[in-house]
């Protein structure tokens, strides 16, 4: 693995991808996938229907100096995927602890690509935190299954606002200390 900083946020290489900071070409791409509503409803923050000026926002936000999450584009044209598999996102917390989240195209479901974004973004710790924190909607197994393989542990049930769904949903919360 090797860590190249782009825009005070470092590109990290995975085996099938590299994660590297959003730009603006991405715009396309992530308002095709996350506008899908079976990604949106399993988010906490992406509107159902998307709305027009989200995307951009989203992508200027990401890059702002004054950002408190890092946002990594899943990027698979080094080995002939599309330039956009997904999205992976490092929140900075107190306390030297930070909180994963991500979303996967659904053309890209049950290949082991979002296991692979989060084994890389935990391996490089960009944020040197000494714990991670992730949750997931309770009716998304496969994504708590990605998180229990890269070392995260449950520890407890819990609610979110899902926006897409307009309404609190059930999640499990999971942690994993860093070295």
């Amino acid at each position: 693995m090797t860590l190249d900083t782009v825009f005070n946020q470092p590109v990290i290489e995975a085996e099938r991808f590299v994660l590297r900071p959003l730009r603006a070409s991405d715009k396309g791409l992530i308002e095709l996938y996350a506008s899908d509503r079976r990604v949106a409803e399993m988010t906490r923050a992406i509107p159902h229907p998307l709305p027009p000026g989200a995307t951009e926002a989203f992508i200027v936000q990401s890059a702002a100096p004054d950002r408190r999450e890092d946002v990594w584009a899943l990027d698979g044209t080094r080995s002939g995927l599309s330039e956009l598999l997904g999205v992976i996102g490092l929140e900075r917390m107190d306390r030297a602890q930070s909180e994963v989240g991500y979303w996967v195209a659904p053309a890209f479901w049950n290949t082991g690509i979002a296991s692979e974004a989060v084994e890389a973004l935990v391996g490089a710790n960009p944020h040197g935190a000494t714990t991670l924190f992730a949750s997931v909607f309770q009716d998304n197994p496969v994504s708590a299954r990605v998180l229990t393989n890269a070392g995260f542990e449950y520890v407890g049930d819990a609610e979110e606002f899902s926006v897409a769904r307009n309404s609190r949903v059930q999640t499990w919360t999971y942690l994993r200390k860093m070295g």
